[in-house]
């Protein structure tokens, strides 16, 4: 097969001024990328908490977006008792499928080369628990499905587009999943205009009966790890996605006005699809920066600054942080010496009168 030729291929052909647009926003997403992967800043124990957070807001929107009614908080309460498996509702479901499947993903993105048996098992696994996805989960459609935007209570507000049909979609998925993984071998185009490709064509061919748009959300995260950015473990990319899911759909139906036609225009996805892993990107490198104080904290550091926030009286002593946090002395006082190299404590006092307060910014 002459992937070079092939439309997948001539689509990602733009015109200089367009290649411009494209290539100025991929170089500032890189450039983050480069400065995410070099720093130090973060600590392990923020980094696995920023993560469970990714894992948590991330199957709340993703979810969300198909008209799921669970909030962060329920999701979160899900999340901290799954092992129990007693799921009462569809959401509670659907939510815990993708849980599981986020959680793997983040974990082994580097053990799960894309395939197409590996869509069929991310499908499969991400509806394991959902009673009403039994019949169609890890398999391809049977029936037609248009893709329907909806709004926060699930209601159908319109129609983006009609998809393959499904006596098509086996070898319509062969073709893409092969597209793939020539022009990765063959580091053809920026590795974010590949994944920004593929995931279009993914959601036009709409391969499964449902969960479509999960499962997607699901590649991007192990798709853009798999290629270093590292940060889509620590900002989710779906919770931007659930902000702007209007131009999400504008976005898609855009595109597929011309999809399979003489004359693709890729352009309206892509812009879509590079604005939020820029918007993305520009959150990770505030979790490296000074003024983020929240993001380079430890659990523990965190709970001492936000205890200080949060009193009336505008100092303290390690005294009152040891009484009212009920942490070991030794640790009160290494969060401290934390917060004055980081200049957001101010010591007061010398020896046992000693107090520390907030520094404004």
């Amino acid at each position: 097969m002459d992937w070079q030729s092939d439309r997948l291929s001539k689509r990602l052909t733009f015109s200089p001024k367009r290649t411009e647009e494209l290539f100025t926003v991929l170089a500032e997403i890189d450039a983050i990328k480069t400065a995410f992967r070099l720093t130090g800043k973060l600590a392990p124990q923020t980094i696995t908490r920023l993560t469970q957070s990714v894992i948590i807001t991330s199957t709340g929107a993703s979810n969300r977006i198909e008209g799921n009614r669970l909030s962060d908080e329920q999701v979160e309460a899900l999340y901290r008792n799954l092992h129990i498996r007693k799921f009462k509702t569809r959401d509670e479901q659907e939510v815990a499928g993708y849980l599981e499947m986020l959680e793997r993903v983040l974990e082994s993105y580097g053990e799960m080369p894309l395939s197409e048996s590996l869509v069929l098992q991310l499908h499969r696994d991400m509806l394991q628990h959902s009673d009403k996805d039994e019949r169609q989960r890890g398999a391809y459609k049977f029936g037609p499905n248009r893709v329907e935007a909806k709004d926060a209570q699930g209601n159908v507000v319109g129609v983006v587009f009609d998809p393959t049909p499904p006596h098509l979609t086996p070898k319509d998925m062969q073709e893409l999943v092969e597209w793939y993984q020539w022009a990765d071998k063959a580091k053809f185009k920026h590795p974010l205009i590949r994944i920004g490709n593929f995931i279009f064509e993914y959601l036009a061919i709409h391969p499964f009966q449902d969960g479509n748009g999960r499962t997607s959300r699901l590649l991007t995260n192990l798709l853009m790890l798999q290629h270093g950015y590292d940060f889509t473990a620590l900002v989710s990319h779906e919770r931007l996605i659930e902000s702007r899911k209007a131009d999400y759909y504008l976005a898609l139906n855009r595109t597929q006005g011309s999809w399979k036609s003489k004359k693709e225009d890729i352009t309206p996805w892509l812009s879509y699809f590079l604005s939020i892993v820029k918007a993305q990107a520009d959150e990770a490198i505030a979790l490296i920066e000074e003024d983020n104080i929240e993001a380079l904290l430890s659990e523990k550091q965190l709970a001492l600054w936000q205890w200080a926030q949060a009193r009336n009286e505008p100092t303290f002593s390690r005294k009152d942080a040891v009484e009212a946090l009920e942490f070991p002395a030794r640790t009160v006082e290494a969060i401290i010496k934390k917060l004055l190299e980081l200049k957001r404590l101010k010591r007061i006092g010398e020896g046992r009168a000693t107090r520390y307060c907030i520094i404004s910014k």
